[in-house]
């Protein structure tokens, strides 16, 4: 028994919940409900202990058991059935149920005749929810604490419902779905903004951008395994960057060819259920998709990051090659660790969400504070410390030009390494502020789509319209295939570093001038390994022995000191020097 009363607290306490979270202005109105006339109270209030948000929509509900309110099956279904959809109104925040026992003398005598019509007994109508007692509906005490109607009409009663779940989008509630702050409920598909031409032109349009995105990256990734020792620090990160990007466009092209057969549930029209957005990591496909796609899109962006952090280095405190890779075991870690991290973050939250524009999983679609914390903060993050680092590198780098005088072939070159470095950060730099500035817009009127969403649908789905809207607009699709575009030829600008890359033995000395000689392999060897003119150009030496007699040989010139390469000098200029010796 105590059990039983608990259950009914509890569950009472959900019911109120649920109440004050619909409306937010409480009065009693006066049935109109047809089935609910001539019962001892005359006012109810809305939305009512199932959940429905006027009258109205109660008396849709009640239809199917219009058949056994007219045979009179039993004398306690009528009372038992106002009970629930339109209950007594008295003073706020008091709501009585009806007792148990008469619920199961309804259902006794009813439910045969239910079976004949076709009608099932609702789950929210099961007699266990009800507390254990055996006095009619209402009571006494119910009557003497009613309410006063109104003096407006029910319809032109205004109040603030908030955003009601649909039955049709609906979810099971073991999922953990939610939509609009609407626990057990999912957005709809196709896409809630778009017509289906549009998602058709938007689909395809994503597949051709993946698929030059998936080229280019691929070309930098194999023109790497090519020639490992071609891209050393502080240029590697740029592979492992066109790697991340690579993967993301990858997915992209995946979901182009899966459509929405992974981001979307599947309708049910036997169970009044539409198709409805994918949420959480109960669909595999969708899970997989999502990590992969969100740990490279984190990791792509924290690779550029520590390509910043590995030119800073080069540049300011003059790091070497071998002392930056030395540092790559941490790189490694931190390009991996965090997106790895912020992964495994999410699918704890259950956070994931099926993307109908382009077929994939992602964070944030409908979730405005998911995309705020998961996806436009870390980015900012890596733009603000990424440029912060680059541009004390420039500047350093621009010193250097100016203060130590340096051969006009060093200069020049210095002048094109600086240009590559801006010319490469434009190229990531200005997509990516676009995908920051759509995910920011998109953010903001995110509320404004939604309830203009709502108030062109309300009648359809039979749930309350906004209440005074003030401002309506749909989204335009030039916004999401702008980010779609902005997203994937962000990993283009690795093809644009790797072809302008000279070739290792590329310089004035190896010109395809066809009056020009090859340098001997004795002359390469002297300039590859930067030793000394003297050892390996033809230096006198001293003989061996000297014979009998002979006079003292002169003591040799002395040994030139080995030449000082400057750190900008070219290698061309240092096999041309070694040549003409």
């Amino acid at each position: 028994m105590a059990v039983s009363w608990m259950f009914c607290c509890f569950w009472l306490l959900d019911v109120l919940v649920g109440c004050t979270r619909g409306h937010s202005l409480f009065s009693c109105e006066p049935i109109i409900l047809r089935m609910c006339q001539d019962l001892p109270y005359n006012t109810t209030f809305m939305p009512n202990l199932l959940n429905h948000y006027d009258q109205q929509t109660a008396a849709l509900a009640m239809e199917p058991f219009h058949p056994m309110v007219n045979l009179e099956c039993s004398r306690d279904f009528r009372p038992f059935l106002c009970a629930l959809y339109a209950p007594v109104c008295m003073e706020y925040g008091r709501v009585t149920l009806p007792c148990r026992r008469l619920c199961q003398r309804a259902y006794s005598e009813c439910s045969k005749l239910m079976e004949m019509f076709g009608v099932s007994w609702p789950e929210d109508m099961e007699c266990t929810r009800f507390p254990d007692c055996d006095e009619p509906y209402p009571r006494l005490v119910d009557l003497s604490l009613g309410g006063e109607p109104t003096e407006e009409a029910p319809m032109a009663v205004q109040r603030d419902y908030g955003f009601w779940c649909p039955r049709e989008l609906k979810i099971d509630p073991d999922l953990g779905y939610s939509f609009l702050r609407v626990r057990d409920c999912s957005p709809p598909c196709p896409n809630m903004y778009f017509r289906r031409e549009e998602l058709s032109f938007a689909r395809y349009f994503i597949g051709v951008i993946s698929i030059v995105c998936l080229s280019a990256t691929l070309f930098t990734f194999l023109t790497f395994l090519i020639d490992v020792t071609r891209f050393r620090y502080p240029e590697r990160p740029i592979i492992f960057y066109a790697v991340c990007y690579m993967m993301v466009s990858l997915i992209f092209f995946i979901g182009f060819l899966l459509e929405d057969r992974v981001a979307c549930n599947a309708s049910s029209p036997a169970q009044y259920k539409a198709s409805t957005v994918t949420q959480g990591s109960h669909n595999k496909a969708c899970t997989m998709l999502f990590m992969v796609l969100y740990f490279f899109t984190m990791a792509g962006s924290v690779w550029w990051v520590i390509l910043t952090i590995t030119w800073f280095l080069a540049a300011v405190p003059k790091w070497g090659s071998e002392a930056i890779e030395k540092k790559a075991l941490l790189f490694h870690a931190s390009a991996w660790g965090i997106p790895g991290t912020l992964t495994i973050v999410l699918l704890a939250m259950n956070k994931i969400e099926g993307d109908n524009i382009s077929g994939v999983c992602f964070v944030g679609l409908y979730d405005v504070d998911a995309l705020r914390y998961f996806v436009l903060a870390p980015l900012c993050l890596y733009v603000v410390v990424g440029v912060s680092l680059l541009l004390a590198g420039i500047i350093s780098l621009n010193r250097v030009r100016i203060e130590i005088p340096l051969e006009k072939e060093n200069q020049d070159k210095l002048v094109k390494f600086m240009i590559r470095i801006g010319v490469f950060s434009v190229l990531y730099l200005v997509p990516l502020l676009v995908v920051i500035g759509c995910y920011f817009y998109e953010q903001a009127y995110r509320g404004v789509w939604e309830t203009t969403w709502i108030q062109e649908r309300c009648r359809e789905y039979h749930i309350p319209c906004p209440y005074q809207v003030t401002q309506m607009s749909r989204p335009d699709l030039i916004l999401f295939l702008m980010k779609y575009l902005m997203a994937l030829v962000v990993g283009i600008p690795s093809v644009f570093w790797v072809g302008s890359k000279r070739p290792v033995l590329s310089g004035p000395a190896f010109s395809t001038d066809a009056g020009k000689k090859k340098l001997s392999t004795r002359a390469v060897r002297c300039c590859k390994s930067q030793i000394s003119l003297s050892l390996f150009c033809g230096t006198p030496t001293r003989p061996s022995s000297a014979s009998p007699g002979a006079p003292p040989p002169r003591a040799p010139p002395p040994t030139p000191p080995p030449p000082s390469w400057p750190c900008w000098t070219t290698r061309g200029a240092r096999q041309a020097a070694c040549t003409a010796k």
